[in-house]
């Protein structure tokens, strides 16, 4: 029992001592590592809308337990659904801790709502403002032209639906068609969907590339969740602005969405579509439908390289969100408890006063009075000295972190010799594909930028064992 003692004493005094921060921070890593990232499913608990600062902090609950999220300022504005009290959601995000309350919590990415349901109500209440507004109007609809030159359109480039519209173009009268690659699925698809149609009807008829008689936006069948980029607000108003007569062919005969009420014709499937747009004429030659087919297919396997090659650099990098998520709680925190604080401070030295008041004769109350005045404006100054010293240490906190973060930005990079080129709208320009000529240019670099015009374009030799590729978002078939 003795020796049992003694070895439990000498193994205590071999353990490493820690601090309450180097313990705390341990935890943190040990959590971050083990659920990097995990999806939860839960009941939406005690959301009051964004803080002051622009950050989200509710709790996801369910029958047993109950987690704390947030949601930072910049990811809660891209946010598809906002949160609400109530709402039962599927979250996507990171465990980590916050080592100033020794808790755990979730930090949420993205956000949806969970279960058909949700997604009803919602789909039911943006269709009746959207018509409210008048974007369904019958009268709104324009008429298909009966023979059309040029056929667009706004589809995946994988997949069966766009080869069978050109399949079915093909057979029944053939025309010049022009696809616009888009995502139909998932973030950022109702966002390239609408910039397909926009970017169709900016065309002009004199340009180099024709501009569309007839617009067909197409998607294979699928789920509510999978079709929903069709009911964005962002899609839905592009197709009810469209100059150019526009059909829609989302899903099967039983789908709708919102994009088939302000469409000017809604067709049962792509295939229809196809059949709408343009009368019988000939078949489709095997050799077209196979080179669309090795187009589309090397133009995914070049965007999948440079996806990956992209993400393989983007892990080497912090992210600016984790060096910033501490100080920013923090900061938080301390400006909420500080108001209060204060608050709390004053009246209990009021009634403290108050009470002293009382208990004096009439004779020495002026000159408790004053002496009580005094007190309160030495009280007064300290309290104003206290409120900026914390601020000036958080403003120096953040400070340092700005500069951490400055080093880290793309204009360190830009110092060791890397330069960026801006188009005359100001976008990156990340591709040769789809400049031309006489088009004006800005090379951004570290101590300034220079413009440039463009006298001709050296397209990169293909590679030996790969099929020819035509890069650029907006190719012919």
């Amino acid at each position: 029992m003795a020796d049992t003692a003694a070895q439990h004493a000498a193994a205590q005094g071999n353990l490493q001592e820690l601090t309450v921060s180097e313990l705390s921070f341990a935890v943190k890593r040990t959590m971050e590592d083990a659920f990097p990232y995990v999806r939860v499913r839960g009941e939406v608990s005690g959301y009051r809308g964004p803080h002051s600062s622009g950050h989200c902090y509710f709790a996801l609950k369910d029958e047993g337990a109950r987690i704390d999220a947030i949601i930072w300022k910049g990811v809660f504005s891209r946010l598809r659904f906002k949160p609400e009290e109530g709402m039962e959601v599927v979250a996507t995000g990171k465990v980590t801790t916050y080592p100033g309350r020794s808790s755990y919590q979730l930090v949420i990415e993205q956000l949806e709502p969970a279960g058909v349901g949700a997604l009803m109500a919602l789909l039911e209440e943006r269709r009746r403002k959207l018509a409210a507004e008048g974007l369904f109007d019958p009268a709104r609809k324009q008429r298909l032209p009966h023979l059309p030159r040029v056929v667009g359109v706004v589809t995946s480039p994988t997949g069966a639906v766009i080869r069978d519209i050109l399949h079915r173009i093909a057979d029944r009268f053939p025309v010049h068609v022009l696809v616009w690659p888009v995502r139909v699925q998932g973030e950022g698809a109702a966002e390239e969907i609408a910039a397909g149609i926009r970017g169709f009807n900016a065309l002009t008829g004199d340009g180099d590339i024709p501009r569309p008689d007839v617009l067909i936006v197409a998607r294979g069948g699928g789920s509510l969740e999978d079709l929903w980029c069709f009911n964005e607000e962002i899609v839905v108003r592009a197709a009810a602005e469209s100059a150019i007569p526009l059909v829609s062919a989302v899903g099967h005969e039983t789908d709708w969405t919102l994009i088939d009420h302000a469409a000017d014709v809604r067709a049962p499937t792509p295939t229809a579509a196809a059949e709408m747009a343009l009368p019988v004429r000939a078949e489709l030659a095997a050799a077209v439908a196979d080179r669309a087919g090795r187009l589309v297919n090397g133009l995914m396997r070049l965007l999948q390289e440079r996806r990956s090659q992209l993400r393989a650099a983007v892990r080497g990098l912090p992210r600016a969100a984790d060096l910033l998520a501490l100080p920013r709680q923090r900061f938080d925190e301390a400006a909420g408890r500080l108001g209060r604080a204060l608050i709390a401070n004053t009246r209990a030295h009021g009634m403290r006063l108050a009470r002293a008041s009382a208990r004096l004769s009439p004779g020495r109350l002026a000159d408790r009075m004053s002496r009580c005045r005094e007190r309160l404006t030495v009280l007064d100054g300290r309290a104003a000295r206290a409120i900026g010293v914390r601020l000036e240490r958080a403003r120096h906190e953040l400070e340092r972190a700005a500069r951490l973060l400055q080093t880290l930005g793309y204009k360190a990079t830009l110092e060791r010799g890397f330069a960026l080129v801006h188009d005359a709208a100001g976008t990156l320009v990340r591709s040769a594909a789809g400049r031309s000529p006489g088009e004006r240019l800005e090379i951004e670099f570290a101590d300034g930028s220079i413009p440039v015009t463009i006298e001709g374009l050296r397209p990169r030799p293909p590679r030996a064992s790969a099929a020819p590729v035509r890069q650029g978002r907006l190719f012919e078939d």
